[in-house]
């Protein structure tokens, strides 16, 4: 069976990757990418779970800031 697929990745390719990964951004940084990148993941799923709660209905509150004034 010789089908493609995108993620197909083997050990040589995700260490290709990992040694790029480190010239790139320093073994110092990785850490701190890898944190921004899971706090943004898990503010994410947060705000997903909210709009699915049925009492989450945002009211919108009309301001007569847009009305002229004389």
């Amino acid at each position: 069976m010789n089908t493609l697929t995108i993620l197909a990745l083997s050990w040589q390719h995700i260490l290709i990757v990992a040694i790029l990964l480190v010239l790139l951004f320093g073994g110092k940084k990785i850490p701190e990418l890898m944190r921004g990148v899971g706090s943004g993941i898990k503010e994410f799923k947060d705000a997903v779970k909210e709009e699915d709660k049925p009492g989450s209905e945002k009211k919108t509150t009309s301001n007569d800031n847009n009305s002229p004034s004389n």
